[in-house]
């Protein structure tokens, strides 16, 4: 048996062997970084399981307004209630009812979120007198022509999203961690990407930026103004929802809540969406 063996210069051999070298320090750089970005995944992904699981009651009522402002137009101010109930572990019904004013009274949206990340809602219009269910592809569409969306409405389960940490920040000189939530399937969602700034004592988010597919920059922001402990619960009392684009912004203030009511898993029906009458006796 004959074995070849090639010969080198030493100048040879001192080019291979420093792209021998090159190469291991790229491959070792390349493993860090994938160590690194992997520990980022786990950690965001930790904090959005945190997020989620914030304590918030089993129940909750609030009365509250909605007040929409557009450049150029006066302010519109709505009232209303909502009614929040986790039936099950990952089982959140929702229950939004408008008192005022007249042309919006009684307007109602019901949500239904369930364990395995899929949702059903309907919208009543008084008007119609009726229930409409809000199909599935219309999650990016604007509810009662305020800048929240659909699926801005509705539970988000963690496993949703791809979350990375992306480090600690000040924001308005509270500490926060940054968060980025990308959806591991583009269709369960109208958003391509989220990025979010967590309060850290209370773990509310008190700013996320929303981009939508084929956008560098977001389209709108979530900001949070003020927050209250309510029965031990921190609670979002003053928010506001602004489109970048627009400058069209959606303000949420809490003016009354209450915890831990006990309310019935009838409350959040198609009937008690169409008859008002069902849900005042649990109003604050």
């Amino acid at each position: 048996m004959n074995l070849k063996r090639d010969h080198y210069t030493p100048a040879q051999s001192r080019q291979r062997l420093g792209l021998l070298l090159g190469l291991c320090l790229a491959l070792m750089a390349s493993l860090g970084l994938s160590r690194l970005g992997l520990a980022d995944i786990q950690r965001g992904t930790e904090l959005a399981q945190r997020i989620y699981d914030r304590p918030d009651g089993t129940d909750q009522v609030t009365y509250g307004t909605m007040t929409l402002t557009e450049p150029g137009r006066s302010p519109r101010r709505r009232e209303l209630y909502t009614f929040e109930l986790e039936a099950a572990v990952g089982e959140i019904y929702t229950l939004i009812r408008f008192v005022s004013p007249a042309d919006i009274e009684n307007t109602g949206l019901l949500t239904r979120d369930y364990p395995d990340g899929s949702t059903d809602q309907w919208v009543y219009l008084p008007a119609l007198d009726r229930a409409r269910r809000i199909a599935a592809d219309r999650k990016g569409g604007r509810f009662v022509g305020s800048d929240l969306f659909f699926e801005d409405l509705q539970d988000r389960k963690v496993d949703m999203d791809q979350h990375r940490h992306l480090g600690t920040d000040m924001l308005h000189d509270v500490p926060v961690e940054r968060l980025e939530s990308i959806p591991t399937d583009p269709s369960n969602s109208v958003y391509s990407k989220r990025l979010s700034w967590i309060h850290t004592d209370t773990l509310i988010p008190l700013r996320i930026d929303l981009f939508s597919p084929g956008h560098d920059e977001p389209i709108k922001r979530l900001e949070v103004h003020r927050i209250e402990p309510v029965q031990g619960y921190w609670t979002v009392m003053d928010s506001t929802m602004t489109d970048l684009t627009s400058g069209h912004h959606t303000r949420m203030t809490v003016e009354r809540v209450r915890y831990d009511q006990g309310l019935p898993d009838a409350l959040f029906s198609q009937q008690t969406l169409t008859d008002p009458a069902r849900e005042r006796a649990y109003r604050p």
